[in-house]
């Protein structure tokens, strides 16, 4: 069974919020000799699915360790201008997705009252 477009559009925004603790553990460790950078993938496996036609409804949003940025000497692989482009992108994607959830229930809404 297909997933509803709220639930959908609910883990979306969940990704999102998830993106953003995680860059914030990646800004936080970025002088952390041996740090890891973590990223989020959701919109890559959601988009994985869809294209297989497959049900999105079990797509949960993965924190993997991103082995391909370059480490420092120190093993710290964060690099602070990834993460706000990554920020940004992320604050991007959280609004988007809001308008898009506000519009659906702004539909719901008008086909529920008539107006």
């Amino acid at each position: 069974m297909e997933a509803a477009p709220t639930d959908l559009l609910v883990r979306m925004l969940g990704a999102c919020e998830l993106r953003a603790r995680v860059v914030s553990s990646n800004i936080a460790n970025s002088n952390t000799p041996g740090y890891v950078r973590q990223k989020v993938r959701f919109e890559e496996l959601l988009g994985t699915e869809l294209a297989k036609g497959a049900d999105t409804g079990h797509v949960r949003p993965a924190v993997e360790v991103d082995t391909e940025a370059p480490a420092r000497p120190d093993g710290n692989n964060v690099s602070l201008e990834l993460e706000l482009n990554t920020m940004r992108e992320n604050r991007l994607l959280y609004e988007t997705y809001a308008a898009i959830l506000r519009s659906h229930f702004t539909l719901l809404e008008s086909a529920v009252t008539g107006t």
